[in-house]
């Protein structure tokens, strides 16, 4: 085997991963026309079509299948195995890919591996924020961050923040002539800003707890966003009632621009953890990572 099909192979691996061009290229920091005729040559050189383009996807065909399912995982096992080679520098080297939810990255992971880059020099991260439950495994991610009850029960769940809790949230100039809710089913009649998450396919019901009693309100409102701080600045700006991480707005609520309803509906629950397979081979770079987000009390 030259070394042009190895490189040609760990490319067409990404694409029939990834069943995009477009986020093949990206993901391997090369040109999409590249990439596409990097795939033309390989599959004129093996006579066999690996792909099947159409003008919205990209699949792998039967020989494309076999080919992802027999030689994936030996490419995967030599990048295992290279990386593992860094443990006998004596510097823990190479890249930690974790894919976690935006509240967690900007309050979890960011602070604490800010902190352990500037000792570690040969470590590369790459943080991927995304709402939805990854296949960390199949996506070819070393670990996720979720919160404690989203964890599948294979894996190996490492707590790496405090519990949280959520706060409902508007502003002053919203309750100006409005009556405040007393229970959550009094939010049917509010408007509120909605979160959109990949996971649940449609928006977020918001989530409540009283007595062992559980509930889930679906709200209505003008607007619903996948972002954090845009729903934040909706709520400051008056546009509605808000359902938030409570350590995001707990400033604002001291200060007056924000006003909690609902507190005692909404108790702490668990907070994030890392997960990651319990078969997963750890090299120095990852048991640093992971060592550096451990909570501790």
């Amino acid at each position: 085997m030259q070394k042009r099909d190895l490189a040609d192979l760990q490319s067409f691996i990404v694409v029939a991963r990834e069943r995009s061009f477009t986020k093949a290229a990206a993901k391997l920091g090369v040109s999409q026309s590249a990439l596409s005729h990097m795939m033309r040559e390989l599959e004129e050189r093996l006579g066999l079509r690996l792909l099947t383009r159409t003008t919205r996807s990209v699949a792998p065909t039967e020989a494309g299948e076999r080919l992802l399912r027999t030689v994936g995982p030996r490419l995967e096992e030599i990048d295992a195995e290279l990386t593992s080679l860094s443990d006998l520098r004596g510097k823990p080297a190479g890249t930690v890919r974790i894919t976690a939810g935006e509240h967690a990255a900007q309050t979890v992971l960011w602070p604490k591996l800010s902190k352990l880059l500037p000792h570690y020099p040969d470590i590369k991260l790459e943080v991927i924020v995304d709402y939805g439950l990854r296949d960390i495994v199949a996506e070819r991610y070393d670990a996720g961050v979720r919160s404690g009850e989203q964890i599948a029960k294979d894996m190996i769940a490492v707590r790496i923040g405090p519990d949280l809790r959520m706060a409902v949230v508007g502003a002053p100039s919203y309750f100006a002539n409005r009556p405040r809710p007393k229970i959550p089913q009094d939010l049917t009649a509010h408007t509120c800003i909605n979160l959109r998450l990949p996971t649940y396919g449609s928006v977020y019901a918001w989530e409540f707890e009283k007595g062992g009693r559980e509930m889930k309100v679906h709200v209505e409102g003008q607007l619903t966003f996948n972002n954090l701080m845009l729903r934040i600045e909706a709520a400051l700006a008056g546009c509605g009632l808000a359902y938030l991480p409570e350590d995001h707005v707990r400033g604002h609520i001291a200060e007056g621009r924000l006003i909690r309803i609902l507190a005692d509906w909404c108790p702490p629950y668990a907070g994030y953890h890392l997960y990651y397979p319990s078969r997963r081979h750890s090299s120095a770079a990852f048991a640093a990572v992971v060592e550096a987000l451990r909570y501790r009390k």
